[in-house]
């Protein structure tokens, strides 16, 4: 609006305020076009349509604080010496920066009191009925396109009133208030509302995270440009500064330009604590790609030569040990680089056990949907302390179950034995120097097939074993993770860092470095050495409730009572991704085998597939009817196998869920994802239990399933 710029500048050439007036005018061509886009009046005061529109019955001051409010855009520094300098702007600079042209300041975790006085807005409490269902009426009027965009706003800006009204001591305007309209949030909020109607009482959120944390954290909302302009029109027409206050404060609209996203768009991504990521969020360059394997010559076993031989097929495996080594030599271009991370060093056991696996992966069956694995179940009879984790060693030799009564017991699943390293005093009578002192070091009197392991004081949520099957984790309800030696099998570390609860334990893929999460709503990265965490993730606004290394061991996933899925990078410790779209806590988590995809379950009973690299959902499989505990891909990541409360394991078509993925950058920028009516021809079986939920899946280096679970008599 010329009028406007010409109105700025005149007075910034009063002010004595040469600099900035140069730089408006320098950036004018770009703020005349922009001037009603990015311009929100933050003090809530001099509420204007978009520029042009009211301009000549506005005030100067309200014109004012309104250009002020697109410099800070533009200019930033030099537009708050206009603000502060002048009396006529100065109640822009008095107010926070909240929320300007889509920017927005980001707040520490503040005092309670100085959250809580936010809500000290005293509006007429009687009219909070009819300004919502004011809002309500005009949304429910407007087109099919804009319908299904601006209804996100009802659930925060309910919740964001109830509390105001509660907060100034409006008990029974409260109480109707939400009486009235709590029944037409949608569905996924249930639990919230729940928590939010035991609040009555000002004294009541003092002590309540959940209410800190919605007060705190700004509730996302993604809306085509369209669909803002026609509300912010209809506050301004209607004078309706109590919303119109709430939307600044409360609220970050991340809008994009474009078609306004469909009900089904929207409702695959809303449902979280906060509302949608924002678009930002999901920018960062994340290296999904795996690391070079380390290239050593497999050597050929004389008998195994001798078998090939007498098949009457000579010389198989040669071409073997080269391909096995050519594989490894091109490097994934969306790796990270080798040392991005410190890994741990191979052990000559370790390099066994590699050429193991890779005779085994020759042996490996190649599943697909003709070619479904078979499923072997592990269920745990009579187990009346309450199994409440189950982990399988990789190369599936044994298994641990952690229970409620406290212990984690370990199992042999094949015929040999369990056995303790001797005593000192023995071992100091073997021949160091002989072939077989591994053997000899083991204590034959020791040998079992169940060992049990007593520490924990609480019941035992978490537990995995390290890749080399020498240690194992457990975590509990007593704060702490404990480190095990399967040698001995004793206690060797508590590492104490969580102060409640610790939910979930995994072990890197390599080793070394283990992550913890737990109801302090932190993820911890530790290292077997340190007895203090190395990293601390922080950012889920409730109970961290699976944690997940990636692959190639620089990223870990983290899955939250919040409803969000979060990517951190182990280096910095920073969060690469954030992925809304369940309606309800997240249980299960794993990586594709390539590193590219995630897939997520939680207590809603749908799984969905994530792209690391381009942060998109691409993918809903719906079928389980009950919380998903167990998700894992098939080594060659042909299946995705699912397990759940519902009794029942299921398969996936994971190859045909990722090909030909809409990744383009469109779909990119605005989260327009398309995803199919109907998993169901994505399911290639369902097969069910007795009456055994299943808690864990493991594929084995061969693609068997393994399932497990405990058998419940209900």
């Amino acid at each position: 609006d010329r009028q406007t710029l010409v109105a700025v500048l005149q007075f910034l050439r009063r002010s004595n305020l040469r600099e900035s007036e140069e730089i408006l005018r320098r950036e004018a061509r770009l703020l005349g076009d922009d001037l009603g886009a990015a311009a929100l009046s933050p003090t809530g005061t001099g509420l204007l349509g978009t520029a042009g529109g009211d301009a000549e019955s506005a005030g100067s001051d309200a014109l004012l604080s309104r250009v002020t409010t697109a410099a800070t855009v533009a200019i930033g520094a030099s537009a708050a010496a206009v603000a502060s300098s002048s009396p006529g702007v100065a109640a822009v600079a008095a107010v926070p920066p909240g929320k300007v042209g889509g920017g927005v300041v980001v707040e520490d975790q503040p005092d309670v009191s100085a959250v809580l006085s936010a809500y000290n807005q005293q509006g007429d409490p009687t009219l909070y009925e009819e300004y919502y269902s004011g809002l309500k009426h005009f949304i429910e009027c407007s087109l099919d396109c804009h319908r299904a965009e601006l209804s996100q706003l009802f659930y925060p800006l309910f919740v964001h009133m109830y509390l105001e009204l509660v907060y100034n001591q409006h008990e029974s305007e409260a109480k109707s208030f939400f009486e009235r309209f709590h029944g037409d949030q949608e569905c996924y909020y249930q639990d919230d509302l729940r928590v939010l109607s035991s609040l009555t009482k000002k004294e009541h959120m003092k002590g309540n995270e959940t209410m800190l944390d919605f007060r705190t954290s700004k509730f996302v909302l993604r809306i085509s440009r369209d669909s803002y302009q026609l509300l912010k029109r209809h506050l301004q027409e209607k004078q309706n500064n109590q919303i119109w206050n709430i939307v600044q404060e409360h609220l970050y609209i991340d809008i994009f330009d474009g078609m306004p996203r469909s009900k089904q768009q929207i409702d695959a991504m809303v449902g979280s604590l906060a509302g949608e990521a924002k678009r930002e969020a999901n920018k960062a360059k994340v290296f999904f790609g795996l690391l070079k394997e380390p290239e050593f010559d497999v050597p050929l076993d004389d008998e195994d030569e001798e078998g090939e031989n007498e098949e009457g097929k000579p010389k198989k495996k040669k071409p073997k040990k080269d391909s096995v080594g050519s594989k490894s030599k091109k490097q994934d271009p969306n790796a990270p680089p080798q040392n991005r991370i410190p890994l741990p060093e191979l052990k000559d056991s370790d390099k066994l056990d590699k050429v193991m696996n890779m005779k085994e992966a020759a042996r490996r069956v190649r599943l697909g949907p003709e070619c479904l694995p078979s499923i072997c179940f592990y269920t745990f009879l009579n187990a009346y302390q309450g199994l409440t984790a189950v982990d399988i060693t990789d190369d599936s030799s044994m298994i641990v179950g952690g229970f409620a009564d406290s212990t984690v017991r370990v199992w042999s699943v094949t015929p040999k034995k369990l056995r303790s390293v001797k005593t000192a005093a023995d071992l100091s009578l073997i021949d160091k120097e002989s072939d077989d002192v591994l053997e000899r070091i083991m204590d034959e009197k020791t040998a079992s097939e169940l060992k049990i392991l007593y520490g924990h004081s609480g019941p035992v949520y978490g537990t995995s074993f390290s890749p080399d099957r020498n240690y194992l984790l457990s975590c509990s309800e007593d704060g702490t993770v404990r480190l095990w030696s399967l040698q001995t099998f004793t206690c060797l570390v508590g590492y104490k860092g969580h102060n409640y609860p610790v939910w979930d334990t995994q072990f890197s893929p390599y080793g070394y470095y283990f992550v913890s999460g737990g109801h302090d709503r932190v993820a911890r990265l530790w290292a077997t050495d340190h007895y203090q965490p190395l990293r601390i993730f922080a950012g889920h606004l409730a109970d961290v409730t699976c944690t997940r290394f990636h692959p190639n061991s620089n990223y870990i996933a983290t899955g939250s009572a919040d409803r969000t899925v979060r990517l951190w990078d182990v280096l910095n410790g920073n969060c690469v991704r954030i992925f809304t779209g369940h309606k309800g806590p997240i249980h299960s988590l794993a990586f594709s085998p390539n590193g590219r995809f995630l897939a997520t379950g939680a207590t809603d009973g749908r799984v969905l597939l994530w792209d690391i690299g381009h942060g998109l959902m691409v993918g809903e499989l719906k079928g389980h009817t009950d919380t998903i505990y167990a998700l894992r891909f098939s080594r060659d990541g042909e299946i995705l196998a699912s397990g759940s409360m519902d009794n029942t394991v299921r398969l996936w078509d994971a190859v045909k869920a990722f090909e030909d993925l809409e990744t383009d950058d469109f779909t990119t920028a605005t989260g327009h994802i398309n995803l199919p009516e109907n998993s169901q021809d994505l399911l290639l079986g369902t097969y069910m239990t007795k009456s055994t939920p299943v808690v864990h899946l493991h594929f084995t280096r061969r693609n068997l399933l393994l399932a497990a679970g405990a058998y419940s008599s209900q």
